[in-house]
């Protein structure tokens, strides 16, 4: 397991993953560190040079990666005879929208996406032809793996597609906040209506390893520590579809009664939530 280190202390798991690390190494797990800021930076050379030489075949488990620096890490462990068990053309697919949406379309929201570099703002007829493709009324605005949800009026939320000017507004707030990180460009999807139910999780984050759902918490951001179990019936097919050895489907009850899919990310770079057992975590990956 290469987890990210320590910023403060480059010998050490980075403190938010350190229990993880701890349990890795209970059940006999080998535990190499990461320079994340490095990697960042594109120096992947010095982002692996703590990682023993020869490790064969390591899980990355850290801060999330843009997937083009994920595959720099992966020829850079390549070089040091490690090759990550999620390669990169898996990573992408699960970690940005375009590259899963195609298998979970009956199963979540609708979506349409274009391209962006970080500050570039879609001109307004290309928001409204985007737009155009999805049913009418609200959507929300996010990048290829992110949403601006805790700005959600001036940066997620658009109360009406048809209203371009309203769109390109919030759509314009979404790109300044990502800054730099905006990841692949600007994505628009329905809004669907979920349930809110009032004492457990109203999203819980499902986590599948080749293609079963072997984890149920609730999402990172929930207050609480309970969840409802999902229908994962409809889900599942979508999962295996789309190939991925680890990820995650974040899922939430519609008000008519549908388990619909929120978001899907790979399971490396997915966290926790506080509540959630990181003895039960660490021995998915440690037996898998």
């Amino acid at each position: 397991m290469l987890f990210c280190q320590d910023p403060l202390n480059p010998r050490r798991v980075d403190e938010h993953f350190a229990p993880e690390a701890r349990e890795v190494r209970d059940r006999g797990g080998a535990v190499g560190l990461i320079d994340h800021d490095a990697l960042l930076r594109g120096d992947a050379r010095q982002a692996v040079a703590r990682v023993p030489a020869g490790l064969e075949h390591a899980w990355y488990r850290g801060w999330m990666i843009p997937a083009d620096r994920y595959a720099e890490l992966a020829q850079a462990l390549s070089r040091r005879g490690t090759e990550l068990l999620v390669t990169p053309d898996r990573y992408r697919a699960a970690h940005e929208l375009p590259g899963w949406y195609a298998q979970f379309a009956e199963v979540t929201p609708a979506s349409a996406w274009l391209a962006a570099k970080p500050g570039e703002i879609p001109a307004a007829g290309e928001l409204a032809a985007l737009a155009a493709l999805l049913p009418p009324g609200a959507g929300i605005v996010k990048d290829y793996v992110k949403s601006r949800k805790h700005e959600w009026e001036q940066a997620c939320f658009v109360p009406d597609l048809a209203d371009t000017a309203g769109l390109a507004r919030v759509v314009r707030r979404c790109v300044e906040l990502q800054e730099e990180f905006l990841a692949g460009g600007v994505v628009l999807r329905g809004f669907e209506t979920f349930a809110k139910p009032e004492s457990v999780a109203a999203e819980v984050r499902v986590w599948w390893l080749d293609g079963e759902p072997r984890l149920l918490t609730p999402h990172p951001d929930s207050p609480h520590e309970q969840a409802l179990e999902p229908d994962l019936d409809p889900i599942q097919p979508a999962v295996r579809s789309l190939g991925c050895r680890f990820v995650t489907t974040d899922v939430a009850l519609r008000a008519d009664g549908a388990w619909r899919v929120v978001e899907v990310g790979d399971g490396q770079v997915s966290d926790l939530h506080p509540s959630c057992d990181r003895a039960e975590f660490a021995a998915l990956l440690v037996d898998a």
